[in-house]
């Protein structure tokens, strides 16, 4: 007989039907009630065994971890919080968990500890709620791109340019660390390496995807992107994934139109689709803010924030307003803000990000028109000579989550940006040559997916909504 999950007998449609489940055991109580999970659901379904009727032995191995399959009758359950429940005929054996060393056991664990043990901490209520959120997103994303006309891009992992120009790259190399082949100067002599020159992990797909907009009109990439930065913070990760789309003949306003319709998009696909595990999700956030200061506490639930966001239009403002009201607020002027708002060009603070959104307007924002100095050299020149067309958007509790603009089109500009920023010019030969053959006005956006998933699950740590977090000293599994 067929195996059935979980999520589809949790009605009262199947009582009276013969099923056969697979999942992994919970808890076993009174060594008669059998808590069943298999992952496709929030909720176990408990399965009563007749303990006459089965093998001592085969009994004493069903202990929380244990694989099992269970064959039997849906019935109607006397138990509270459960409309049906399985009246076990066979029961097998897959593979035991040795309760002396298993360590995922029916009691509530710190994020820290379930962190040392990423191979099974999915198997927390907590862990598999965000991955099967993560599932719909990605899904949600890939599902929006296809009917909006976009063409899903690989861009490649492996790059000899650094398309943010930040130089905290992971280098890639078949060259003996110990005994490198040197130049006469006396430096590592990158042509005897494989690709024969500097190579690294990607940081973003961004300019190979404007190549691919620049012949197949819109595309967008979503793959693993890579940052060497030595940070230990909770929003931050060594390997992450980005979507980014990029289109021709669209500009800043454009950009923002998409990118606004997309987020609410792939937001309302989850409200509609991970009810079960959004409410559970916020449940946790609740009780786990109860133990912050008030000050520190959310004024907003996570389906609030999730609505907060889909429910609202985006709030659209210059860089240059943002930072007038920012520096006649009053945590400015009482200098409650760690990073003083005092002249134009500062980089803005998650903290600044957050009070325009959460104090200032009530709603998500999009800033743009940013100083060109404090961004990368792709974004457009605008006409002032002083800011370029870059947009950012800013949501609740996590500040900006998507960045992006209208890229350079003109050739003499880019270059000019190109040499002011100490870049060569080499590296970007092919980059340059979009310019030179049938150049056009285009645009495009980067959204880290983890943070999109830390915002939709309320996660506190980023490193929690990721199967295997790569961090500073951390690549156990």
């Amino acid at each position: 007989m067929e195996a059935y999950r979980i999520i589809d007998l949790l009605h009262r449609d199947w009582i009276g039907k013969e099923v056969v489940v697979n999942g992994w055991v919970r808890t076993f109580r009174s060594n008669r009630f059998i808590a069943l999970n298999d992952g496709s659901s929030q909720r176990s379904i408990q399965c009563v065994v007749d303990f006459e009727a089965f093998d001592d032995n085969l009994l004493r191995q069903i202990t929380t971890g244990a694989a099992v399959r269970v064959s039997g009758t849906v019935v109607e359950s006397m138990g509270r919080g459960q409309d049906v429940e399985i009246q076990v005929r066979d029961l097998f054996l897959h593979g035991g968990a040795d309760p002396e060393r298993y360590p995922i056991q029916p009691k509530k664990h710190s994020m820290e500890f379930l962190r040392e043990q990423a191979h099974l901490r999915v198997r927390t209520n907590t862990f598999a709620a965000v991955m099967r959120v993560r599932s719909a997103l990605a899904f949600a994303i890939h599902k929006y791109f296809r009917e909006n006309g976009f063409y899903y891009f690989h861009a490649p992992i492996i790059t000899g340019s650094d398309a943010e120009g930040a130089g905290e790259m992971f280098r890639v190399t078949t060259l003996d660390p110990k005994d490198p082949p040197l130049t006469e100067a006396n430096e590592v002599d990158y042509t005897e390496d494989f690709f024969g020159k500097e190579t690294n992990l990607t940081v973003s797909g961004q300019l190979e995807a404007e190549a691919y907009a620049m012949a197949l009109g819109k595309v967008y990439t979503f793959g693993p992107t890579f940052r060497a930065e030595n940070s230990n913070t909770s929003r931050h990760l060594a390997e992450f994934w980005m979507i980014e789309p990029e289109m021709a003949f669209h500009d800043l306003k454009d950009n923002m139109d998409l990118a606004e319709d997309f987020i609410k998009n792939i937001l309302r696909y989850i409200l509609e689709n991970c009810e079960e595990d959004l409410l559970f999700l916020e449940k946790r956030l609740l009780d786990e803010e109860k133990t912050r200061p008030q000050a520190e506490r959310s004024e907003l639930s996570l389906i609030e924030k999730l609505k907060f966001v889909t429910d609202n239009e985006f709030k659209r403002i210059p860089y240059t307003e943002a930072i007038d009201i920012l520096r006649n607020s009053k945590p400015n002027k009482k200098k409650k803000f760690q990073f003083p708002v005092n002249e134009w060009g500062v980089d803005l603070q998650s903290e600044h990000e957050r009070y325009l959104v959460e104090k200032h307007f009530k709603c998500p924002v999009i800033l743009f028109d940013y100083p060109a100095r404090i961004k990368a050299f792709y974004m457009r020149l605008n006409d002032d000579g002083k800011t370029v067309g870059a947009m950012d958007i800013l949501f609740p509790g996590i500040g900006e989550i998507v960045g992006g603009s209208q890229r350079e089109e003109r050739l003499d500009v880019l270059e000019k940006r190109i040499a002011e920023m100490g870049i060569d010019e080499k590296e970007l030969w092919w980059y340059l040559d979009l310019r030179r053959f049938g150049s056009a006005v285009h645009s495009g956006f980067g959204l880290g997916f983890e943070r999109l998933v830390q915002f939709a699950t309320g996660m506190g740590n980023i490193r929690d909504v990721i199967p295997f977090p790569r961090t500073p000293q951390n690549a156990e599994f």
